[in-house]
């Protein structure tokens, strides 16, 4: 009874992103790990470059089975990547940076990406308001599955964007009828994924080769076997989701932005300069620091394989390693004013990923660790959100940007709401 009083399991639930800093109090100012119990088991909790460095040693840690099982079926999906180690995910993971990492595929996304969030734009200005979030579900989703080479119509995409945005939405709460919604909408998807796997391999699909549901209905195995259908297609919605998820950071730069109106003049001017929504210098550091500080997962759990020592505190072999994503993207002790929302540390910045505490989507090597191979289609959207966000002609209203920190995922409530600049300002403040 002790031992199940003394568990953080409930803490994680209850705390949400708060988690992390409650655990922290239990060691000095600085500590790079604490202890912790989690499901039962001894725990450490690691954080900063060293932190991510022990974290993502496959020769001393490892992830299959870590993750809780309702999270892993829900939101990766079954037997999907994320649950792999060692030479099998290499594997499978060396089709992912085939299929999003490489600079052809992002070059190939950023056209589809800047036509949809300019309709999106002109519907602002025409009247609409949609929340940014709901704008970038569909944008993402579109773009995305487009890019993807899955036939549908425009609608047809959108309404599967919403299915997936609402999987990454109520993953994190078991206890909620959104979980179960979650639940159902993964099943869904799961099937018609199958359905297009199918029919590539059957020739009444003929997707272009590069495009992500080429790639995984003809996907082998180590032993040179194709993937069965249900397991390629839920590989292939893991090319997608992801960027879908990305809409969560929009939210929060809708929020920023409203609070930075220096910002978004700033980034209204370079775009129109440049005269395109994609890969601004100052939109894409202002989305990187969106990423920095905005919270998705609080946490991620691996398996000690043999006991592990780190600053002191000790987890036995069989123990949980856990990450504090969150706590790692702010720590103090890997980022200067930690705490302050500043863009300007990421002007200039060029490769990202030799920033070993900035982890908002995995750590490591993007071939050979866990990061996530889609890093760069995120930010190349989530860039193009923030220019067009930043638009004079569009503005972000004030109300609803509050966050819920104990829910898992976040975001401002009302997703950031967006009008025309003229409709926000004559709108009577209580409609």
């Amino acid at each position: 009874m002790s031992n199940l009083l003394r568990d953080d399991s409930l803490s994680l639930l209850t705390r949400g992103y708060g988690f992390g800093a409650r655990i922290w109090e239990r060691v000095r100012d600085g500590a790079r790990s604490a202890p912790m119990r989690l499901l039962g088991r001894e725990a450490l909790l690691v954080r900063g470059a060293e932190g991510v460095a022990l974290f993502y040693d496959e020769g001393r840690v490892a992830r299959h089975g870590a993750m809780p099982a309702f999270v892993q079926e829900t939101l990766f999906g079954h037997g999907s990547v994320h649950s792999l180690d060692g030479a099998e995910h290499r594997h499978r993971k060396s089709t992912f940076v085939d299929v999003a990492y490489e600079d052809e595929q992002v070059a190939r996304l950023a056209p589809l990406i800047e036509e949809q969030w300019r309709t999106e734009l002109a519907d602002w200005i025409a009247g609409g308001d949609r929340s940014a979030y709901d704008a970038a579900v569909g944008v993402f989703g579109r773009a995305g599955m487009r890019w993807a080479g899955l036939p549908g119509t425009a609608a047809a995409q959108t309404r599967w964007a919403a299915r997936l945005a609402q999987i990454v939405d109520g993953f994190g709460a078991p206890y909620s009828p959104e979980f179960v919604m979650s639940a159902l909408n993964r099943a869904w998807s799961d099937r018609h994924a199958q359905k297009l796997v199918e029919a590539t391999r059957a020739g009444r699909l003929d997707p272009a080769e590069g495009t992500a549901l080429h790639a995984w209905a003809w996907h082998r195995d180590e032993q040179d076997v194709l993937l069965p259908a249900r397991l390629a297609g839920i590989e292939l919605q893991n090319c997608i989701r992801p960027l879908i998820a990305v809409a969560r950071f929009v939210a929060f730069a809708a929020k920023e932005l409203h609070d930075r109106p220096e910002w978004r003049a700033r980034i209204a001017a370079e775009t129109a300069e440049r005269g395109s929504l994609v890969s601004g210098p100052l939109a894409t550091a202002f989305a990187q620091e969106v990423r920095r500080t905005a919270p998705f997962v609080p946490v991620l759990p691996a398996w000690a394989l043999e006991g592990i020592e780190l600053d002191g505190e000790r987890v036995p072999a069989g123990g949980r390693v856990v990450l504090d994503v969150l706590g790692t993207n702010l720590d103090d002790g890997s980022w200067e004013r930690a705490e302050l929302f500043d863009p300007e540390r990421f002007v200039g910045i060029d490769d990202y990923e030799e920033l070993a505490a900035f982890v908002p989507q995995g750590g490591a090597t993007v071939a050979g660790g866990h990061r996530c191979p889609g890093e760069k289609l995120a930010i190349v959207g989530l860039a193009a959100a923030v220019a067009t966000l930043s638009d004079e002609r569009v503005a972000v209203l004030g109300r609803g940007l509050e966050v819920n920190r104990r829910r898992l995922p976040t975001k401002p409530a009302s997703g950031g709401r967006v009008r025309g600049a003229g409709a926000a300002a004559d709108r009577c403040p209580m409609h």
